[in-house]
């Protein structure tokens, strides 16, 4: 049985990965600084700014919380942009990723995962992505002071792998994270498709938004990778052709667009992941 520490994992798409961890077997300690709302696993609180809170719970876990650590997953972040301010933002997000890869490069834990953003990719897309679907090929595009720590924490990531050619991290630009009980506004997005262009109507399901953690856990690479994780489907009921004719008529199309496939491409965590997302809108609402 491996055993993982998590951050964040008191967190919307946190206590969905706990959940989904423990579910396949892993033997998993949630540290926060807040607890856990229901008893999924242990969970200690620490201040995750502090290095060497940080570092102790990573290098030595927790009185009877104890390690080592086969892997980390790095979820705690002040989850969005606009929920405090930029500056507050972005000395919370960017030092506590640091914390982090720097406590498991002393711990020597060869398997790290983190919580990256779609935002990075450009959003809202005031301006207008360069092509649709997004990937990962174009540089990223921050907007925000909060898409900019995100990028300063992939940036991070890479060389902490350069540093270490042992080294496997894996950086999720995870969409817009929705469990079953936020889909009954879906249908009512189709009345203006500017509502939810911000993110050209991705979205992600919790329960695969862990499947993605837990795949990323498992792979066989080494160094330092992103990956969108997007649900396969849109938000809409309306067709991609017509959600971009109206708002991004601009827009160069980029291979073969279905008709309400997701245009947060997710053929490189398909490939190198073996991700394959279970769980569509279309099949909750309603229940």
């Amino acid at each position: 049985m491996k055993k993982v520490l998590v951050t964040g994992g008191s967190g919307k798409l946190g206590r969905a990965v706990l959940r989904d961890l423990v579910a396949h077997g892993y033997d998993v300690l949630n540290v926060d600084n807040q607890t856990l709302s229901e008893p999924i696993c242990p969970s200690v609180r620490i201040d995750l700014t502090n290095f060497g809170e940080v570092a102790s719970a990573i290098l030595g876990g927790v009185d009877e919380r104890g390690g080592p650590f086969d892997a980390v997953v790095h979820l705690a972040a002040i989850p969005a942009p606009g929920l405090a301010a930029n500056a507050r933002t972005f000395a919370n997000n960017v030092p506590t990723t640091y914390n982090v890869f720097e406590a498991c490069r002393l711990a020597k834990i060869k398997n790290v995962v983190f919580a990256s953003s779609e935002t990075v990719l450009g959003l809202p897309f005031d301006s207008p992505p360069p092509y649709a679907p997004v990937d990962e090929e174009y540089f990223p595009r921050p907007e925000s002071a909060y898409s900019l720590g995100k990028l300063l924490d992939e940036t991070m990531a890479a060389q902490f792998c350069r540093w270490d050619p042992e080294l496997r991290i894996v950086g999720l630009r995870f969409s817009n994270v929705m469990y079953p009980e936020d889909y009954a506004a879906f249908p009512g997005f189709d009345s203006d498709p500017k509502k939810r262009k911000w993110n050209l109507w991705g979205y992600i399901d919790a329960r695969d938004g862990a499947q993605a953690v837990r795949r990323s856990l498992q792979a066989d690479f080494k160094g330092f990778e992103a990956f969108i994780i997007a649900n396969a489907d849109s938000v809409m009921t309306r067709s991609n052709t017509s959600l971009l004719a109206e708002v991004f008529p601009n827009v160069p199309q980029k291979g073969n667009i279905s008709t309400n496939g997701t245009l947060l491409s997710i053929e490189k965590a398909k490939r190198m992941l073996g991700y394959s997302p279970q769980y569509s809108w279309r099949n909750e609402v309603g229940k």
